[in-house]
């Protein structure tokens, strides 16, 4: 390894305190020009970021080297330091950064950003910075990629029981490419740690089975020596740095009160003195007055996945949504050699059905554990990094528990596919807690996330094998029950061979002239044979399956319009669900009929999945006499 071999002299120290203090004087002056900021944890941890950074293998001119070591900042809000230390190693203009910090329209933003170069993941929300590092650190071991993840935290953020996950799962998987680094100053925004909550940082790693070394984290010759030991153990390690809150301006050391509070220009003056360096901030107080929003960015092109997708499976018989994904993602996995596909799972393997996976491709399947915070986090960040990463799970635990997780992943744009089964009052017997009625609500607040939600099986192999060339973020719900295989009005497989499924466009299942039925996932089935007694009486109902509730099909919506009354079916919470994308859609579009929504309009109870239907009139007689009722 690169640095096993590093010999930093005591002269090139001397000129990386130098640039230390330099940084100091820029941390002070964004924070106190954008008048907020967290400048005190910044000047702790400087000194390690920067012989870091002169350490790794890294390119200012091209920060997106594939074989590049990776530097993870989990506790954003040192963005200051990591904005000064990438600047002065010349990844960019760090008057620009001074000068544009927190200011509307900039990348410079207050935590980190990767639209800045040299930063690989958006962290602040503390605790997730461990698990994006073994994402990567993962995703590099499986392609044999030799370089390393250093992951920053701070002493606080230890209180985070998502650490403790990111630390068992590291040590697992044996991802001995991981150093974690904790700035240990011993202050956080309410006080001294030990008061706010106290914690035995080296004994956690221990016993999770980490190397530790501790250091003095302002003692370059000690940084330096940490980082070759670190790299060279055979397992993950901490270096944890006992460290100064504001060190380098004696009026900010050991003092909580600038771990979030920029200094007065007056303070700024004499704090720049300390340091030896000149005090410019008219410049840049000139430099942010001319500023104007660039359109530049630093991502990376995303582009779609060029991988066999093989032929449908096209089911005949009676099965669940979830056997047909583990059966097509298996399926894809067998066609494409070395694919670059990665499954995860959290104790739950064989009712998210990724057993057969594993079986096709195991090294590229993931046992979490029931650690769902951290799971979904190194499957985003791994998912960055040239992989089609599937975090399977129950609805309950894939969408609700983890959405933290998923909006953090969302602004990393990441990759991550998403597949939660059991979602609905078709869980059934596990009762309210499990009973995911809340998906597509809770994940409509992430922008780019698209969910698809199969009608059947036969539509769900389909889905897979759509999802599995494209990037990008999505949520594929299911639930649990077996269901019938939709037909079309002759007795034919509906989503047969032929079918083609085109993201957005809705599916008439059933013609009609009286009124149209919207539905979605796990209820298809029952919409149909509503439809088919509603046609005894006569009465002609156009169904339409919408498995992309998000993006709703205007032509559909037109046509169901004209018969003058629309009504939606879902086993979905009433109030955030496919019925409000319709009204929504609808009103959007100037469309005005007669609207009524049927759904779920409170929280349910244990029993069959049928018994709950009846219970809530979503089961067919009782939406057969509904629907009549209206009409």
């Amino acid at each position: 390894m690169h640095f096993c071999k590093a010999d930093l002299s005591i002269e090139k120290l001397k000129e990386i305190q130098k640039q230390a203090d330099q940084a100091r004087g820029a941390i002070l002056k964004m924070t106190t020009l954008a008048g907020s900021g967290h400048p005190g944890g910044s000047m702790s941890t400087i000194d390690f970021l920067l012989m870091l950074l002169h350490m790794t293998k890294i390119d200012p001119q091209n920060p997106k080297w594939e074989k590049r070591d990776r530097i993870i900042i989990s506790h954003g809000h040192v963005s200051p330091a990591m904005y000064s230390a990438l600047g002065l190693m010349g990844f960019f203009n760090l008057d620009d950064a001074i000068s544009q910090f927190r200011l509307a329209g900039s990348i410079y933003e207050g935590h980190v950003e990767p639209a800045v170069p040299g930063i690989e993941w958006a962290s602040g929300n503390l605790g997730q910075g461990l698990s994006a590092g073994c994402g990567f650190a993962l995703a590099s071991k499986l392609k044999k990629i030799h370089n390393h993840t250093f992951v920053l935290m701070g002493d606080g953020e230890q209180q985070k029981g998502q650490l403790s996950e990111a630390r068992r799962f590291a040590i697992k998987y044996r991802l001995k490419n991981i150093t974690a680094f904790v700035d240990y100053n011993k202050l956080q925004i309410c006080g001294r740690t030990e008061k706010i909550m106290p914690q035995d940082i080296l004994e956690n790693y221990i016993s999770d089975g980490w190397g530790v070394i501790e250091i003095d984290g302002h003692n370059l010759v000690e940084i330096r020596d940490a980082i070759v030991d670190a790299v060279c153990h055979d397992k993950s390690t901490l270096i944890l740095a006992h460290t100064v809150m504001g060190k380098g301006v004696s009026f900010m050391e050991n003092k909580e009160k600038y771990h979030g509070s920029a200094i007065s220009e007056d303070q700024l003056e004499k704090a720049l003195k300390e340091l030896g360096l000149e005090n410019d901030l008219d410049k840049y107080k000139e430099l942010r007055r001319k500023f104007k929003t660039s359109s530049q960015t630093y991502d990376k092109v995303n582009v779609d996945f060029k991988m066999k997708t093989g032929d449908p499976i096209v089911y005949e018989d009676t099965t669940d949504n979830r056997s047909a994904w583990g059966n097509a993602i298996a399926d894809i996995a067998s066609i494409n050699d070395n694919a670059p596909i990665a499954v995860f799972d959290c104790d739950l393997q064989g009712s998210v059905k990724t057993t057969k996976f594993e079986s096709v491709l195991p090294q590229n399947f993931f046992q979490g554990g029931i650690m769902e915070h951290n799971t979904a986090v190194v499957a985003g960040a791994m998912s960055k990094e040239g992989f089609q990463v599937f975090f399977a799970d129950f609805g309950v635990f894939g969408v609700d528990e983890t959405f933290n997780q998923h909006r953090l992943n969302d602004i990393n744009k990441t990759n991550l596919k998403v597949i939660t089964t059991h979602v609905g009052l078709d869980v059934g017997e596990d009762g309210k807690t499990h009973q995911c009625i809340d998906y597509l609500g809770v994940m409509k607040n992430l922008y780019h996330f698209k969910t698809i939600i199969p009608a059947d099986p036969n539509q769900t192999d389909q889905v897979i094998r759509h999802i599995i060339q494209k990037y990008g973020n999505f949520l594929i719900p299911m639930g649990r029950s077996n269901l019938e295989i939709i037909k079309d009005k002759k007795g034919n497989i509906f989503f047969d061979k032929d079918y083609n499924f085109k993201y957005g466009k809705a599916d008439l299942l059933r013609d009609g002239k009286d009124c149209a039925l919207f539905v979605m996932g796990t209820l298809t089935g029952k919409a149909v044979e509503i439809a088919e007694k509603l046609l005894g009486e006569n009465i002609y109902i156009q169904v339409w399956n919408v498995s992309c509730p998000n993006d709703i099909d205007e032509d559909a919506l037109k046509k169901a319009a004209q018969t003058g009354t629309i009504f939606t079916y879902e086993d979905h919470n009433i109030n955030t669900g496919l019925g409000n994308s319709i009204a929504d859609k609808m009103m959007q579009m100037g469309l005005y009929c007669k609207f009524h929504k049927f759904g779920v309009e409170d929280y349910s109870f244990s029993g069959k999945s049928s018994d709950l239907f009846q219970f809530y009139g979503l089961d067919v007689n009782s939406m057969v006499e509904n629907i009549k009722g209206i009409l």
